[in-house]
């Protein structure tokens, strides 16, 4: 099956440190708030899922969610969790570290849209 979400190397060293330093994490594609639209990390339950919520995936042992009306807009694109440096404006927990996690897009192929990965949906 086709992934919705993927994981460059760089964003994977630095998940690995903020793992060692926070435990699990979970992320939370933000829809406009703060820095834009901008991937946020938090420790795992800091950031409350609900119905309005639908998990896309897993990166790096991380669950990744979006809101379901962003979902709407990016369900036929292919999302790359990746990292630049520079301080974002976000809650996101890799900020003091001088980084932020940014996305990365694509379109879906016909092909990996026949394919891709079910998503999950939460009741409220």
């Amino acid at each position: 099956m086709t992934k919705r979400v993927s994981i460059t190397p760089e964003a994977e060293k630095v998940i690995a440190e903020l793992k060692a330093r926070f435990g699990e994490l979970m992320f939370h594609q933000s829809g406009g708030c703060c820095d834009g639209s901008s991937p946020m990390c938090f420790e795992k339950g800091d950031f409350k899922i609900g119905g309005s919520d639908v998990k896309i995936g897993e990166v790096a042992g991380c669950e990744f969610f979006m809101s379901i009306d962003q979902f709407e807009y990016w369900k036929h694109t292919h999302l790359t969790l990746d990292v630049t440096p520079g301080r974002g404006s976000s809650f996101s927990i890799e900020i003091p570290m001088g980084i932020r996690f940014i996305i990365r897009s694509r379109l879906f192929t016909d092909e990996e849209l026949g394919d891709l990965e079910p998503v999950e949906y939460f009741e409220s």
